[in-house]
């Protein structure tokens, strides 16, 4: 009996492991099936296709999206993990593994097509969510928008014994036994030029730019001794792609370090550089002494705070810039007596002073800038300030969709007269020593939190949160503070300053 009971157990096991081998084979051909049809929309060129370029395999790279036929970009500006998702649930990836931004996969390579993206998840492709309009954009070919989803099984048979975050490629300080060298080179003066770096004896070579902006050059220029960055660039304006081969690659920094050599970079003691953009593709920068530094002014938030329950009839204007959450345009479309619904409103001032040495300009020159007919005053920034409201396990349950800014000297301090003024197409900025203050009245100055339950939650309230325009510290740049949120009243206490 013992005999017949372990030759049946071997063919329980036999048959067991058959079964396993023909449910792998199975599960091949099914993900062959969905790789095949991830792909038919694009080869067909079909509209609102989207792709990956730039990435070392299919699941990650920069977002190209198809309209009218024409290949495009998208720009990074509000680009965040909802957006992901939805890039890799269209083209059939098993989810986001990390968005990127900043060219992170290099500059993009053709015109912009989407920017100012807004998606409440649930979306099956991009094009459903939120933009401001095809072509519609104020980005540079340094800020496309990107993302590393989780492969297809077959793509990473057999597993890797650590599946790491970056690429599979881990990112350290450089080595406290090394020195690491900084220069600038081939500039019209010693304030400009491409970053070049030497560690220990080795020659002199060039950072590869993915991913650079003003949060590496500041840094750069601080060990140069240069003052603070005023333009972060991905170019090889500056020489250096048949000059000097790239030393560094993935460099990341906080912002705030003494030395490029605190920031994270890809492992430099094994060698290894990794640079998705083409030769061309150099980090470079222009240091300035004088530089703006905005402060965020968290008392008025704290005074200022409270509930509205306002009609959707007058919220017209603001339902145009997507000032209101995805729920919000849902009832607008199913409801034909929407305008008589009602949001509740988390409202509040919001002013920002100026603590640098020189005044805070738009980025976009001032022929760029959009006529908005609803506030009948030119716009100069697309994102100024973000308002975002997280639970206490720091996901995001709400946030504000201000979609574009006026900037003007609101207040200046005593004998500081006010120089910049949004009215008949004025010069727009923000003095020395002035605030630019939106009041809790404007338009948009809010956060819809209709559908948000009552309880705990954090409120943050940042300025120049893409630190697209350069400033002395982004340190100050953004308050969080701690929101209670009951059934008729709301109370935003104990802000503190932070960086976006």
């Amino acid at each position: 009996m013992l005999v017949l009971h372990v030759l049946c157990l071997g063919l329980v096991g036999a048959h067991l492991a058959a079964a396993a081998v023909h449910q792998s084979i199975q599960d091949a051909r099914r993900a062959h099936q969905q790789l095949v049809q991830r792909y038919i929309k694009t080869l067909n060129k079909e509209e609102g296709a989207i792709r990956l370029v730039g990435g070392d395999a299919e699941y990650e790279g920069n977002i190209e999206v198809l309209h009218n036929n024409k290949w495009g970009a998208v720009c990074d500006d509000e680009w965040d993990g909802a957006e992901g998702e939805i890039v890799c649930r269209q083209l059939g990836f098993l989810g986001l593994r990390r968005f990127t931004h900043s060219g992170y996969f290099g500059p993009a390579r053709r015109r912009y097509w989407m920017d100012n993206l807004y998606c409440e998840g649930h979306e099956q492709e991009l094009t459903e969510c939120h933009f401001e309009g095809w072509g519609v954009n104020d980005c540079e070919p340094s800020e496309a928008a990107g993302v590393i989803c989780h492969p297809p099984m077959d793509a990473v048979w057999p597993p890797p014994a650590a599946f790491e975050d970056e690429r599979q490629l881990p990112k350290y300080p450089i080595h406290p036994s090394s020195r690491l060298y900084v220069r600038l080179r081939g500039g019209r003066s010693r304030n400009e030029g491409r970053v070049e770096v030497r560690i220990d004896g080795q020659r002199w070579g060039s950072i590869c730019a993915d991913g650079w902006s003003m949060l590496e050059a500041n840094v750069v220029c601080r060990q140069l001794d240069l003052g603070y960055a005023r333009e972060a660039f991905q170019t090889d304006y500056f020489g250096g792609a048949n000059v000097s081969r790239p030393m560094l690659s993935g460099t990341e920094c906080y912002g705030n370090e003494t030395e490029l050599a605190d920031c994270l970079h890809h492992n430099h003691l094994r060698g290894i550089v990794s640079c998705h953009g083409s030769r061309q593709h150099v980090a470079a920068v222009i240091c300035d002494y004088l530089s703006p530094d905005l402060v965020v002014d968290y008392y008025e938030i704290e005074q200022t705070a409270h509930l509205e329950d306002r009609p959707m009839l007058l919220m017209q204007c603001a339902m145009e810039e997507n000032c209101v959450s995805n729920e919000a345009y849902q009832i607008q479309r199913d409801s034909p007596n929407w305008r008589y619904q009602t949001r509740r409103l988390l409202k509040f001032t919001a002013a920002a002073i100026n603590a640098g040495n020189t005044d805070f300009r738009p980025f976009k020159e001032k022929s760029q800038w959009e006529w908005h007919m609803c506030h009948m005053h030119y716009h100069s920034m697309e994102v100024f300030a973000t308002f975002d409201i997280f639970d206490l396990e720091g996901r995001k349950v709400a946030q504000g969709h201000k979609a574009s800014f006026c900037l003007e000297d609101s207040s200046c301090l005593p004998g500081v007269a006010r120089k910049y003024n949004c009215a008949n197409f004025g010069d727009q900025g923000i003095s020395v020593n002035c605030s630019d203050v939106y009041l809790y009245n404007l338009d948009c100055q809010w956060v819809d939190i209709t559908e948000l339950p009552r309880g705990s939650y954090i409120l943050k309230i940042a300025i120049n949160p893409e630190f697209k325009v350069a400033e002395m510290s982004y340190d100050n740049n953004a308050a969080i503070c701690d929101l209670s949120y009951a059934e008729n009243y709301a109370r935003v206490d104990n802000c503190r300053l932070a960086r976006p």
